[in-house]
């Protein structure tokens, strides 16, 4: 009986041993889920850089020269030099579809 105890026991703390392993805590299953979450949180660090990038582009452009600034105020707040006219060309099909909206 002596003879079998030690190898049993043995392979008792083997098993013990690998199913920390793959089922406890840090084990091979948190590792896996633990990478992946890695790997979103890489996907949008990139997303945000390059965005962020095009924002600082943008803010140089701005700050750089006269022209940019021009350009914003133009399209965004609808400014026109002095001297200039400005014409609004308006697509036929949008005011009726307005019209269908209201009624």
């Amino acid at each position: 009986m002596r003879r079998w105890l030690i190898p049993a026991l043995l392979l008792l703390a083997l098993a013990g041993l690998q199913a920390k392993f793959w089922w406890g805590g840090g084990g091979v299953r948190e590792v896996r889920g633990l990478e992946a979450r890695v790997e979103v949180q890489r996907r949008e660090n990139a997303r945000l850089q390059l965005r962020n990038d095009a924002l600082s582009a943008e803010v140089d452009d701005l700050k750089s020269g006269e022209a940019a600034v021009e350009d914003r105020a133009r399209s965004e707040l609808g400014m026109i030099k002095p001297g200039e006219t400005f014409y609004r060309v308006v697509d036929p099909a949008t005011p009726r579809a307005a019209e269908a909206e209201q009624e």
